[in-house]
């Protein structure tokens, strides 16, 4: 029995709803990537689209929602790509969007933001004191909050991913899924247990930042006093139960990776797949140098799910100038 919160039905009808722009992400066999690391590796890329990630798939849901409910305007906290989506998808519904994020983002982030026309306040603190004070911020001025990963609209949208691999009719083995407040790993989890029980969902998260994986090992929440990685996209402290209750039935695994490894997944997706990527997007390929064995002759899927990178930061991550 798959109890979570999530709904397959609701899955399938979302993808109505959410403009195809964000839908039918390229999915394809990287040869050069599967040599140097032993495995078959096929990357589902989620950074094809006007938001660089695979947010607004939840978010189209979002304003949709929101626009049918007769209400005009939401607050999130986000550490960057969530406030873009939010931000696309409700331009043109003509909602007015709030987004609190800490002012140590990724510059790129925040502006894109701030492009896309929402109203951006900036806290001194991480993502948790953002998520704080959105909370306050919608309650003051009694306004829908919008809670990634809480909110099934979020986790929904991203399992049409795991719809769109399951129906591609490509077999493989595993898919790799970078986990931060774990809207994705659900999404896409409930989707391949209920439609792909043979495949194995993996999720990985950087040893500096590893609350939810802690949770998961623990099967209780388990909080951190600090979060230190370049991969600000899953920098989360506090993970939702509502959520890792969830994780807990459509995720067999949890594995956190190292600094050093993310940085040379970000080389080999720009090598070996013409690919720049946020240090989030790097995460599956992170795993697989780390777990070379486990990974071995085996058909590997790596969502690259976000592409929204300061460009300074890079250069010094990839060593070029």
């Amino acid at each position: 029995m798959w109890e979570t919160r999530l709904d397959l039905g609701r899955i399938r009808a979302g993808r109505t709803v959410i403009d195809p722009v964000f839908l039918g992400s390229p999915f394809y066999e990287c040869e050069a990537l599967g040599a140097r690391l032993g495995s078959r590796v096929s990357i589902k890329l989620e950074t094809a689209n006007p938001v660089r990630s695979f947010k607004g798939r939840g978010t189209e849901l979002v304003a949709d929602g929101l626009v049918r409910g007769g209400q005009r305007a939401v607050v999130c906290a986000s550490a960057g790509n969530l406030g873009q989506a939010l931000a696309w998808s409700a331009r043109g519904r003509e909602l007015d969007v709030t987004v609190v994020a800490s002012r140590f983002a990724p510059a790129v982030k925040l502006e894109r933001i701030r492009a896309l026309g929402a109203r951006l306040e900036l806290v001194d603190g991480d993502h948790e004191l953002a998520r704080q004070r959105a909370a306050e911020l919608a309650a003051g001025e009694g306004v829908r909050l919008l809670e990634d990963s809480l909110d099934l609209e979020t986790c929904e949208g991203a399992a049409t991913i795991g719809l769109e691999l399951v129906e591609s009719g490509v077999a493989f083995d595993v898919v790799l899924v970078a986990l931060g407040g774990g809207a994705m790993a659900t999404g896409i989890g409930q989707v391949l247990k209920e439609l792909a029980p043979g495949v194995e969902v993996i999720c990985v998260q950087p040893e500096g930042a590893p609350a939810m994986t802690r949770s998961w090992r623990e099967r209780r929440v388990v909080t951190t006093d600090s979060a230190v990685t370049i991969a600000d996209g899953v920098a989360g402290r506090f993970p939702i139960a509502e959520v890792l209750d969830d994780l807990l039935v459509v995720a067999d695994d949890a594995v956190l990776v190292q600094e050093e490894s993310i940085i040379t997944g970000l080389r080999m997706l720009l090598h070996d797949a013409g690919l720049v990527v946020e240090p989030s997007g790097a995460l599956g390929v992170a795993a697989m140098l780390e777990n070379r064995d486990r990974f071995a002759g085996r058909h590997v899927v790596t969502v690259v799910c976000g592409g929204n990178v300061d460009m300074d930061s890079y250069y010094r991550w990839i060593g070029s100038s």
